[in-house]
């Protein structure tokens, strides 16, 4: 018992080890603490499609829009009624979810491309709202002025809050995923009539899963916010969602910490890439090369099988050619 409550933590476990480990390197750089922040919220809402997609296999292209409803949300209160940013953090959670789950309920029962489509118009629609909501949402101008957190005042304290909400979350969606709900989302998205001859109500089980999956991506614009301190209608937009897509795809969607491999991989090249118009092709030509070779991503490829199988395709290469010869 104790040793599979300590397997459920090893996720968490993992990435407190790491950030620890690189803390002291860069704590006196601004440059890379920011960067870290953006690495921690980026696999906020990657875990956020790891969720939806790896395990719901309901593909979103909508993180960056359910994100963006949490940013927006903690942005008008706290400027425009000067409310506490905690109080946009139970909004950031909640309006994501209940916008997601009647969305949900009605998108579900489509194959995966209308799904994803439907997600996509979503995005959309959620944008031009944004644009045109005037001075409630700062229209073209966007929000500024939107205080940072009382208790994570400088950039240090803010990676370090970044980072253990990721493992909080993480935490969290381990043990969901290990929970009977988990088990009965994955034979749901396998094989829905198992699921529903073993008394599941497969539609409204997909749609609470999405629904906390949207509530991650809302604690990540939460946190987009108030480290920001500015919102504006580019903010997160369609091509956020598509690049988490991205990040959840090439770590490995189904994987628990994938998501957060693919954010801090293709966050932190993009440091080094040339213009936005050239890093679109290199992102999808690094998915492209990620699917051909490891379709499940790179945690969720089991290495030691793939090399194991690629030398028995080369040895019986070698070999058969011999056999043929003998035969003439």
């Amino acid at each position: 018992m104790q040793g599979s409550r300590l397997k459920l933590l090893m996720p968490a476990f993992s990435v407190i080890v790491v950030i620890a480990l690189i803390s002291p390197f860069i704590f006196s750089s601004p440059f890379w603490l920011d960067n870290s922040v953006l690495v921690a919220i980026f696999s906020l809402m990657a875990l956020s499609m790891g969720m939806a997609y790896g395990q719901a296999g309901i593909l979103s292209i909508a993180p960056a829009a359910f994100a963006s409803i949490g940013a927006f949300a903690t942005s008008v209160v706290t400027t425009r009624y000067g409310l506490s940013p905690l109080v946009g953090l139970v909004l950031a959670l909640v309006l994501p979810m209940v916008l997601a789950y009647p969305m949900a309920r009605a998108i579900t029962r489509l194959s995966p491309l209308p799904l994803s489509i439907a997600t996509l118009l979503l995005s959309l629609v959620l944008e031009l709202a944004i644009r045109e909501g005037g001075d409630f949402t700062g229209g073209y101008i966007g929000l500024s002025g939107i205080p940072t957190l009382w208790f994570a005042p400088n950039l240090f304290s803010m990676h370090v809050l970044g980072w253990l909400l990721v493992a909080l979350v993480l935490v969290l969606y381990v043990n969901l995923t290990n929970s009977a709900v988990g088990r009965a989302v994955r034979t749901a998205r396998h094989d829905p009539l198992r699921a529903t001859a073993d008394g599941v109500h497969v539609p409204s089980l997909l749609a609470v899963y999405f629904a906390l999956s949207a509530s991650v991506a809302g604690l990540a614009g939460w946190l987009y916010a108030h480290h920001l301190t500015y919102m504006g209608p580019d903010s997160l937009t369609m091509h956020v969602s598509i690049k988490i897509m991205l990040m959840a795809v090439i770590g490995g969607a189904s994987t628990f910490l994938g998501p957060i491999l693919g954010a801090a991989f293709l966050t932190l090249i993009t440091l080094y890439l040339p213009a936005a118009e050239t890093q679109g092709m290199i992102f999808g030509a690094v998915l492209i090369l990620v699917l051909l070779v490891t379709p499940n991503g790179v945690l969720g490829t089991d290495w030691l099988a793939f090399f194991h199988g690629k030398k028995r395709k080369s040895d019986v290469a070698r070999v058969q050619p011999a056999v043929g010869g003998g035969a003439a």
